[in-house]
């Protein structure tokens, strides 16, 4: 099974605050097996320690060390928000894509996202579109070597 798929998705989405968009994509993670409801408190714990903005308008919620036990399955679920969640010093994330990650798949999982989300015009691409299956397809691709 894939990481990600359709039902990890979900568009056109509002939330009133950043706590809000991190339950929403905690909550896909939760629906689709992938962790225990505990995994989204830890999510929400991270953001207060640190924040998990990346740039580029995308944020990256996840749990703390302490919630590898609420990780039933490796996944990650996308949010997307068209007109943007206020998240920090001004700065607003229109893709909010939650991970949960067991150890060993930690590193990659991250170097997947961090290349995909690393052009402006790429992540734009993805908070714009219509279409789920475009996020996942995007998101599914394996990191190239160089």
């Amino acid at each position: 099974m894939s990481i990600i798929v359709k039902d990890l998705v979900r568009l056109n989405a509002q939330a009133a605050d950043k706590h809000e968009a991190i339950k929403m994509a905690g909550e896909l993670l939760v629906k689709a097996g992938r962790v225990k409801s505990a995994y989204v408190e830890g999510m929400l714990a991270r953001e207060k320690t640190m924040s998990t903005y990346m740039g580029n308008g995308v944020a990256i919620p996840h749990g703390e060390f302490e919630n590898r036990a609420d990780i039933i399955k490796t996944g990650i679920s996308v949010v997307q928000f068209p007109a943007g969640v206020a998240w920090e010093d001004d700065e607003l994330a229109y893709l909010v894509i939650g991970i949960a990650a067991t150890e060993n798949e930690h590193v990659g999982v991250l170097a997947n996202l961090a290349e995909v989300i690393e052009e402006p015009e790429d992540a734009e691409l993805l908070a714009r579109t219509t279409d789920a299956m475009f996020i996942v397809e995007r998101l599914s691709r394996p990191v190239e070597s160089e």
